[in-house]
């Protein structure tokens, strides 16, 4: 096995776990505090780790590109902690796998490729996958749930489909940047950038975290930085496609932690939606023959 597969595997083994500890920390604070926390402990830690590498001085392009960059992963940290505060862990996983599908889109429209058969058939089936999570996400909540919850559902479900969006959109600009900047200075703006970002609504939202919090909150940031060191080193190394589709082992550790932390199972609906998504991601994501 290669070693960007090995870095990308251990990637998203450390973000699945960052995500199941943000699943816990949205319970109790507000999320826009709990993004910027994230990303203020991995400027701290960056920070510390430029120092002792000394990557440079980043180009005008470098900080241009990247800041870009910045604002979809604030996008994206945002929408999809909204929707782990909501969903079941395994099932806000699940409809974050429509990335690879956005992703092909993203080429046909910004980088004019062209949308093959296959592709449409992948997309038709991911978004399939998706409605039946949807449908699913309605009814298992019962006739005799409150129009707050179902509301909180959808809007759970809506966030996690446009976090998936803004995260293809980063990784085709990781992809691009990864061959060109160090991957220090890669990490450490997609750190400091969006804290900066979100300093003024964390502190409108403000509570102070307790000694528990805090300490969850400092791993958060630690894993969050060692994830994405690990996937930069791996964009860098291997093409975006051969990457994709490694994204969906992101669901073993979302079923795992969702059953063993939060005794989350997930339903026949879930499965169903998981399948169709799974079976469309792998297909738009293989290379033509």
């Amino acid at each position: 096995m290669s070693r960007p597969i090995l870095e990308c595997l251990a990637g998203i083994a450390l973000l699945s776990i960052m995500d199941a500890l943000i699943k816990g920390l949205v319970a109790t604070l507000p999320v826009v505090e709990v993004a910027f926390l994230r990303y203020v402990v991995g400027s701290c830690v960056m920070a510390a780790i430029a120092a002792i590498q000394q990557p440079g001085w980043p180009r005008p392009d470098t900080v241009r590109a990247n800041a870009l960059r910045a604002v979809l992963v604030v996008v994206t940290a945002t929408c999809f902690f909204y929707g782990l505060g909501v969903l079941p862990l395994a099932e806000a996983l699940i409809l974050s796998f429509v990335s690879p599908l956005f992703t092909a889109l993203l080429a046909v429209l910004l980088l004019g490729e062209r949308l093959s058969a296959r592709i449409l058939l992948a997309i038709a089936a991911g978004f399939g996958g998706v409605l039946v999570i949807v449908l699913g996400s309605q009814g298992a909540w019962g006739e005799g749930a409150s129009g707050a919850t179902r509301a909180h559902s959808l809007w759970g479900v809506a966030a996690v489909l446009v976090s998936a969006l803004t995260y293809s959109a980063s990784n085709v600009l990781l992809r691009a940047r990864a061959q060109r900047d160090p991957v220090i200075l890669i990490v450490l703006i997609q750190n400091v950038a969006p804290a900066l970002m979100l300093a003024v609504p964390a502190w409108l939202f403000w509570r102070m975290p307790n000694a528990g919090e805090a300490a969850r909150l400092a791993l958060v940031g630690a894993l969050g930085v060692a994830g994405h060191l690990c996937l930069a080193r791996a964009y860098a190394g291997a093409e975006a496609i051969r990457l994709a589709p490694l994204d969906y082992t992101a669901l073993v550790w979302a079923v795992l932690i969702g059953f063993f932390a939060f005794a989350e199972v997930p339903t026949l609906w879930a499965v169903t939606g998981a399948v169709l998504i799974l079976a469309g991601a792998f297909a738009g994501s293989r290379r033509r023959a």
